[in-house]
């Protein structure tokens, strides 16, 4: 399990662990990719930001974050991503503004992304995963800690192997990805038309229906968004203690460019101290069976 240590998130840590009994739930985000990302978090209007709202995630590596009752936001993955000493740098997708720590900036489409709202008191737990915004990552949400079971949801495909040539994002030459498909932008994204977009006379759910592109996405990842008005069959609620966000649940994805690898665990430092350790062996064990139960489920 990877251990934040930089003065601001361990202080922040510190004081959600001292009001513990006021947690609603805690999200584990996994990164079952062979390479790193780098998750960000975005709180919606009226609550609090996560303590850790970007920070990089090796391959094998999970983070726990504590979160207040009514919390709401997104999380995603963030991919082919470079930063220097003080956190400036960018991203190849999911861009939060060009900072490691995303603090209240949301992701450059295209991205894929974990929506939740957590209900108060005994009300039930909102959540999705959602290509409305695009591809990157493949990932699931899986509700954990409860009595019954609960859907999880996500998209376990790679849609950029199948993105139609006017939605993709090569990757840089230079970087990790170069050359090839990095991400796969929404429609709405790539034509910037009302139609695919859902806006002005589209606006509603009656004269906005699924597309020729949406459909693609639907297809790949059946209980993800893939439009605005995609509801259906894509928010579910349950009232669960705890959230795992598995990236590459698979895990059949490659590092690009290069062979099927995992990082060795290994320290991250800051100004010349110690910042994270995890082990590929803390959180993804014990649940690689029922990755591939969710696997299975989230494909038929």
């Amino acid at each position: 399990m990877l251990i934040i240590g930089s003065r601001k998130l361990s202080i922040s840590l510190i004081v959600f662990s001292l009001l513990s009994y006021s947690f609603a739930c805690t999200f584990t985000i996994v990164n079952n990719c062979p390479y790193t990302i780098w998750p960000g978090t975005l709180a919606g209007a009226g609550t609090p930001q996560l303590p850790a709202t970007g920070f990089q995630l090796d391959s094998g590596q999970s983070i726990a974050i504590p979160c207040v009752p009514g919390w709401s936001g997104r999380m995603w993955g963030r991919t082919g991503c470079t930063f220097d000493t003080s956190g400036v740098g960018s991203c190849q997708t999911g861009d939060c503004g060009g900072r490691l720590e995303c603090d209240g900036m949301g992701a450059t489409p295209p991205a894929s992304l974990f929506e939740i709202t957590l209900g108060a008191g005994d009300q039930k737990d909102f959540y999705d995963v959602s290509l409305v915004d695009g591809y990157n990552l493949p990932l699931v949400a899986v509700p954990r800690g409860i009595p019954s079971g609960c859907n999880a949801t996500g998209c376990v495909s790679n849609v950029n192997m199948g993105c139609p040539k006017e939605l993709q994002v090569i990757g840089n030459d230079e970087g990790e990805g170069g050359g090839e498909v990095v991400g796969c932008k929404s429609a709405c994204e790539a034509f910037r038309q009302d139609q695919y977009c859902c806006s002005g006379e589209f606006a509603n759910p009656s004269t906005c229906q699924p597309s020729f592109y949406s459909t693609i996405f639907k297809r790949a990842c059946p209980r993800a968004y893939s439009y605005a008005f995609d509801d259906g069959t894509s928010t579910f609620t349950c009232k669960a203690n705890e959230y795992n966000i598995i990236f590459c649940p698979d895990s059949g994805m490659r590092r690009p460019n290069s062979a099927l690898t995992a990082s060795p665990m290994k320290e991250r430092r800051r100004n010349g101290k110690i910042v994270g350790m995890a082990s590929s062996a803390t959180i993804l064990l014990p649940i690689k069976i029922s990755i591939s139960i969710i696997i299975f489920t989230l494909c038929f």
